[in-house]
């Protein structure tokens, strides 16, 4: 397994082992010994700085796609590649900035060959796309794509964010997470609009070049030169060059399309989803006013079943003082009325017993007269 070919070993020495080309670029893009055009050759651990307002795109050998944005700094440290099975490997660091990266041929055979190297962690490339923003003392990384269920059956997309700490698994489109010095990286998160924007931001500079028209079809022509020679040199024939090309240029637009239809996808998911939470919100409103009603309707029948309860208690409360109290009264009355019986007897029970005796006492005496005659009658 080697770099490139014999015929480029020839050419170059081991200091200088071709890595790929400048595809594009935008402002001022320099190595520490010159300053990048489109169409130059990028070689082993050479570091590309990218000032304020500028970027680059980097076409590597095994159709990798590395674009670096506004202030930031990479390098190249490994690049192993071997046309004939396409194996190899991969290795390149953000020291600052920004650094996009579409995987190529050795990604498609090996998903593990390609790691970008941050200062918090590494991220290991699965045969995806992703973009990876280093700050001081943190890294974000975002995962692009493609999807699980895409449809041009493209291996699924992740990016294996680790430290010595821990490690976070981005396998979801537009997914997300951040690594600080000294800490674990963070859980994946859906990005927001607001950070998916600092993403692009990054990238804008490129982004004008290509869409500016002072670029022209010239310049096109002589970087597809440029790698038809770097083809060339490797080994391979024309045809192959042309199925090559032909086949980068057919992937990037079915990548477009299928990053496209799944945004669309999302979209429309998103849309439904919000129609369906909608109608649950409505819904949920409905019942909650009806509930209320329910409430306010039950409040309002247990006041009125309270305020009947207290009348009617109070009504009993009532009735039962008005019957102790008639039943006090004839309780009074009753005992009035004995009173009154009680004492009537009594006296004429006493008269009754005075008026016998008295009559009882003048017939002894009667009787005692009468014996008292007849006794002086015998005398």
């Amino acid at each position: 397994m080697i770099s490139t070919s014999v015929l480029a070993e020839e050419k170059l020495t081991i200091e200088k082992q071709l890595v790929g080309i400048v595809g594009a670029i935008s402002g001022t893009v320099k190595t520490e010994t010159r300053e990048l055009k489109a169409g130059d050759k990028i070689y082993l651990n050479e570091t590309i700085v990218a000032g304020a307002g500028s970027g680059t795109q980097i076409l590597l050998l095994d159709q990798s796609t590395f674009t670096i944005g506004e202030d930031s700094e990479v390098v190249m440290d490994t690049f192993i590649f071997d046309p004939a099975t396409n194996d190899g490997k991969i290795v390149a660091s953000v020291k600052q900035g920004s650094l996009k990266v579409i995987s190529g041929l050795i990604s498609k055979k090996n998903p593990d060959s390609l790691t970008v190297e941050v200062p918090e962690g590494t991220l290991g490339s699965r045969g995806t796309e992703f973009q990876t923003i280093v700050s001081k003392g943190k890294t974000d990384t975002l995962l692009i794509g493609p999807g699980k269920n895409n449809t041009l059956g493209m291996r699924p997309g992740a990016v294996l964010v680790g430290n010595s700490l821990g490690s976070t698994l981005l396998d979801n489109p537009y997914s997300m997470t951040s690594m600080s010095k000294g800490k674990a990286p963070g859980q994946a998160k859906k990005i927001t609009k607001n950070q998916l924007k600092k993403f692009n931001k990054k990238m804008k500079a490129l982004r004008v070049a290509k869409l500016s028209p002072e670029e022209k079809k010239g310049k096109r022509k002589e970087m597809k030169k440029q790698l038809k020679k770097e083809l060339k040199s490797m080994g391979f024939e024309k045809e192959e060059i042309k199925s090559i090309i032909r086949e980068n240029i057919q992937k990037d637009k079915e990548k477009k399309v299928a990053i496209k239809k799944e945004r669309a996808e999302k979209k429309k998911a998103k849309k439904k989803k919000a129609k369906a939470e909608k109608k649950k919100n409505k819904k949920k409103k409905a019942t909650k006013k009806g509930s209320k009603k329910k409430k306010v309707v039950k409040k309002k029948e247990g006041k009125k079943k309270k305020a009947t309860k207290k009348k009617a208690t109070k009504k009993k409360a009532t009735k039962k003082k008005a019957v102790k109290k008639k039943a006090v009264k004839k309780k009074k009355v009753v005992k009035k009325k004995k009173k009154v019986v009680k004492k009537k007897p009594k006296k004429k029970i006493k008269k009754k017993v005075a008026k016998k005796r008295k009559i009882v006492k003048k017939k002894r005496a009667a009787k005692k007269k009468k014996a008292k005659k007849k006794r002086r009658k015998k005398k």
